[in-house]
């Protein structure tokens, strides 16, 4: 196939938002969590080049209450281990190993994509380019990835900060990604680019 995988590139105002890295999802303890050890580990690296470079940090997390689990009634259907992300729950708490400095934004989102029902878009004015962090490459990552484009952002995933639940849909998300929406990158590439 020709005409795919070209290069997004990495722009000249980045952001970064780590998607999901909650307790809930980075905590095997919990029924929705997986071993993310690397995952946040290898983001933390990124957060820190990023901070020293004056680049804006967005997280978000997922949680359920009374406003949005209506809305969200059909996801906690098909996923009832969400029920568990309600506030004031250890499970919503961005992972501490992370480091999160006052200023640096939380957003809380009901469904997949960062962007969907949430303010993301407009705090990103200005930024051309989004480094996309966090879980699961399958679900949220890959639909915040696919948002980010549709909103004019150059999306950078990379793929050290990005886990799942399992192997095989991880590895044909970031295909899928790097063929359609942006760029899978090594950290190493992505730790130039922010320096």
């Amino acid at each position: 196939m020709t005409g795919f995988a070209g290069h997004a590139g990495f722009g000249r105002s980045p952001a970064v938002v780590v998607v999901d890295l909650q307790r809930g999802f980075t905590d095997p303890a919990c029924r929705l969590g997986s071993e993310l050890d690397d995952v946040v580990a290898a983001t933390r690296k990124l957060l820190d080049a990023a901070r020293a470079g004056g680049v804006p940090v967005v997280f978000t997390r997922v949680v359920y209450d009374d406003a949005n689990e209506q809305a969200a009634a059909v996801f906690l259907r098909k996923v009832p281990a969400l029920a568990a992300l309600r506030p004031g729950s250890d499970w919503v708490e961005i992972d501490p190993r992370l480091g999160r400095r006052d200023g640096e934004a939380v957003i809380s989102k009901a469904f997949a994509s960062a962007f969907f029902a949430t303010p993301l878009a407009s705090m990103l004015t200005g930024c051309d380019s989004l480094f996309v962090c966090g879980a699961t490459t399958s679900g949220c990552v890959r639909a915040t990835v696919v948002d980010a484009l549709q909103h004019g952002l150059s999306p950078l995933v990379p793929r050290e900060c990005v886990g799942d639940r399992w192997p095989d849909p991880h590895e044909a998300s970031l295909f899928d990604i790097a063929q359609k929406y942006g760029d899978v990158v090594p950290l190493d590439e992505a730790l130039a680019a922010l320096a």
